[in-house]
């Protein structure tokens, strides 16, 4: 039995949602229009998805504020890597993990990074399993996702789980590959309708395409305006002169110029030199901070956080990051959930049931806060009567872990040997004593 036979009976049972026969489920899934674009679908790739990518790409190579917005979000969203935590400690679950994410590189920024910059801007994460001979998931491959796609009916399931997904040449329109539906994990954001399994997702700027190329054509209109109305022009009036009069006083000004700054003129015909100002409506440029924040409105990230902070109100722009800091969340959710398809994965191969087993992977730190805020919330939530271990998962931290270190540097590093030596600490909180109306957190020893 080879390694796709053996692979595929083991994971009969991890998508049971797309393969479940027999069930009661009537009528069609995808609108009329998606019906029909999945026919078309047959014989080549999305056109629309493809075009909507190669422009994001050109956005991102042409303009430093788009990059920006790709890099900030996804550095936010990978902020302090993936954690894998358990309500209850399992040394042999937490070891299949350090090994899976050695394995799979997930420990290094660098291809989190790539991963979370691709899933922005192109609004799918096609990651392929590669299964070893060790029958072991030796890698999590990120696809081009215009190449990648579903093979689906016009009901919007699978037509066969074996060969769920394939991807295309783009030049010849020939399949290069199939993939069964275990092989690839299709992570998308913000699809038409998530239970059409044909509905891809959409990038972060895709409906802000038209109104980038607007703002783009009028920052180029504005430079060539004040290159050629913005310069100050001199008229200079000879009455009388012949054409070679003329010539003459214009060859020797223009030779003056040419020489270096000329700044008198002299005369012997009645005459005068009149200065022609530039455009004074230079300064006007209305249509393009029009243009600048309607193509922010449809940006996850806030017009403030780029810098252009003119005339906005610091209460504001904490608004705006407060729901900035939403979708960070939600992209992170949305790209953990591959990477856990993937760890579950390996669970089953391995013989176990991930079912049975209590665990999350997520990222560490689920809001982009300051160390004070992190701190005070999680004082908050203990006050609260929290469990400590759930005030340790929510600092992004595994609460199992932390509980080990915690013995060991009891037993080996302990400046206190005596019980009785050391008190519990002094915690004090004062709500808008910090800056930016921050908490302002004491910690005192106890007495």
């Amino acid at each position: 039995m080879g390694i796709l036979q053996t692979v595929r009976e083991k994971v009969r049972g991890l998508f049971p949602a797309a393969q479940a026969p027999g069930t009661t489920e009537v009528g069609y899934r995808p609108t009329p229009e998606d019906q029909v674009k999945y026919l078309y679908r047959q014989l080549w790739v999305d056109p629309d998805l493809r075009q909507a990518i190669l422009d994001i790409r050109e956005m991102d190579r042409a303009d430093g504020r788009v990059r920006r917005i790709h890099a900030r979000v996804a550095r936010d969203a990978i902020k302090g890597g993936l954690v894998f935590t358990q309500p209850q400690g399992n040394d042999k679950l937490k070891t299949e993990w350090n090994e899976f994410r050695r394995r799979l590189q997930l420990d290094r920024v660098e291809k989190l990074k790539s991963h979370a910059r691709g899933l922005v801007m192109e609004g799918n994460l096609p990651l392929q399993i590669v299964v070893g001979e060790g029958m072991k998931v030796m890698d999590i491959v990120r696809m081009p996702s215009e190449t990648i796609l579903p093979k689906v009916s016009t009901n919007g399931r699978f037509t066969d789980v074996r060969q769920a997904y394939a991807q295309f040449d783009i030049l010849t329109g020939a399949e290069t590959a199939q993939f069964a539906l275990w092989q690839m994990i299709h992570v998308r954001f913000d699809p038409d309708n998530f239970d059409d399994m044909g509905s891809l997702g959409r990038p972060f700027l895709d409906a802000s395409r038209e109104t980038w190329k607007k703002l783009r054509m009028t920052e180029q209109d504005l430079v060539i305006r004040r290159r050629m109305r913005a310069p100050l022009r001199m008229a200079h009036v000879l009455e009388g002169a012949s054409p070679d009069d003329l010539n003459t006083y214009r060859a020797q000004v223009e030779k003056d110029q040419a020489e270096g700054v000329t700044t008198d003129y002299y005369l012997n015909k009645k005459g005068g030199i009149t200065a022609v100002q530039g455009d004074a409506a230079l300064g006007e440029i209305g249509d393009v901070v029009h243009l600048l924040d309607t193509f922010f409105a449809g940006s996850p990230l806030p017009k403030g956080l780029m810098g252009y902070i003119d005339g906005m109100a610091r209460d504001i722009l904490e608004d705006l990051k407060r729901d900035y800091y939403e979708e960070v969340d939600l992209l992170q959710d949305t790209l953990s959930w591959g990477y856990e398809q993937a760890f579950r994965l390996q669970l089953l191969i391995n013989g176990i049931n991930p079912d049975d087993e209590e665990f999350t992977v997520s990222f560490a730190e689920r809001r982009t806060e300051t160390p004070n805020q992190t701190v005070d919330r999680s004082l908050k939530l203990k006050a609260l009567g929290l469990p400590q271990g759930m005030i340790w998962e929510e600092l992004g931290k595994n609460a199992d872990d932390v509980e080990k270190r915690r013995n060991w540097e009891a037993k080996n590093y302990d400046p206190y040997p005596d019980p009785g030596g050391i008190k519990t600490p002094r915690v004090s909180i004062t709500p808008g004593n910090a800056q930016k109306g921050e908490s302002a957190t004491s910690i005192g020893n106890g007495g």
